[in-house]
């Protein structure tokens, strides 16, 4: 007995260790693939489609839709999100901001990446095709395509990136939209008109903090590299002109009434307000201003606009 139970302590050890090095191989494995798949994108497409979906339902919402729509269209956002890294895997290397991404950093090989972005893609696709409606499915694919296949190559190649990559970006309430049953009339391009034009300040923002990480990787992010933001100030100005009018578009629409308005004119002149100081001053701090008020408008648009619609329809 005195010999046997030494061995048998020293086998339970090696299981237990054993057990123990499986788990945290898994536990790093699934927060690289977290990473990858963007949680917090995740969330705002999420949050997007759920806004489209109440805003072309009938009074009453039917739930288990609501929830497989957000669930395909959120395998989709990851799938376009991971496939994008592992195309960009050699530029992300190259900036502070992204090197620690996991096919960047070769925790994840490029295969790996590229099987899980297709496989989220199938699953995303399958449950929308399947258990919401075709429409959205096909939109879906084609948003994907259009992030992976012509956002991300141009990205080196011409500024236009920036407006190719606000078309997907502008898309979650658009399929929310069609998720519950909706047509792609007036309605569905009064929301797509607001999240395309909402973007340009927004990333002409983020361009401008990571300028230096982005020409180091020789993505074209900004309209000029070399003007001190003259060029990137003014575009971003345009577009937050043009947001006041085009946040006030829903109304025109006939989804929301004069209440939204209100709020929509309110919100829309805070983010031009926010627009002209990065205008006057380009420096770091009044371009991280202008993110983070972008991030405060678009969702708190987005309640006022279904909080009037509930209204009216009620």
């Amino acid at each position: 007995m005195s010999t046997i139970s030494p061995v048998a302590d020293r086998l339970s050890h090696a299981l237990d260790s054993a057990r123990i090095g499986v788990l945290a191989t898994l536990m790093a494995r699934f927060a690289d693939y977290r990473q990858m798949s963007r949680p917090r994108i995740m969330l705002m497409s999420a949050a997007a489609a759920l806004s489209g979906f109440v805003l072309a339902s009938p009074i009453v919402i039917s739930w288990p839709v609501v929830c497989l729509a957000i669930i395909g269209i959120c395998c989709l956002v990851a799938a376009s999100s991971a496939l994008n890294q592992v195309m960009e895997a050699g530029t992300d290397k190259q900036m502070n901001r992204t090197s620690d991404r996991p096919v960047a950093s070769g925790r994840i090989s490029r295969v790996e990446g590229a099987v899980l972005g297709i496989l989220a893609a199938t699953i995303g696709a399958s449950v929308l095709w399947v258990f919401v409606n075709h429409a959205t499915s096909i939109a879906a694919i084609f948003t994907m395509l259009a992030y992976v296949l012509l956002y991300t190559p141009l990205k080196r190649i011409s500024t236009l990136c920036t407006t190719v990559g606000a078309v997907p970006g502008a898309m979650p309430p658009v399929l929310g939209w069609l998720a519950a049953g909706g047509e792609f009339g007036q309605e569905a391009l009064a929301l797509f008109a607001v999240f395309f034009v909402w973007q340009f300040p927004h990333f002409l923002a983020i361009g401008w903090i990571y300028r230096d990480d982005y020409e180091r990787a020789g993505l074209k992010m900004l309209p000029s590299f070399s003007d001190h933001g003259v060029r990137t100030g003014w575009i971003a100005l345009s577009y937050a002109l043009a947001f006041v009018p085009v946040s006030c578009l829903p109304r025109v629409a006939g989804l929301a009434g004069p209440g939204y308005v209100a709020a929509a004119l309110v919100l829309s002149l805070g983010y031009l307000w926010l627009t002209v100081r990065f205008v006057v001053d380009r420096t770091n701090v009044r371009a991280r201003q202008l993110m983070i008020g972008s991030l405060i408008c678009l969702p708190v648009l987005l309640l006022c606009l279904v909080v009037d619609y509930l209204r009216l329809v009620s």
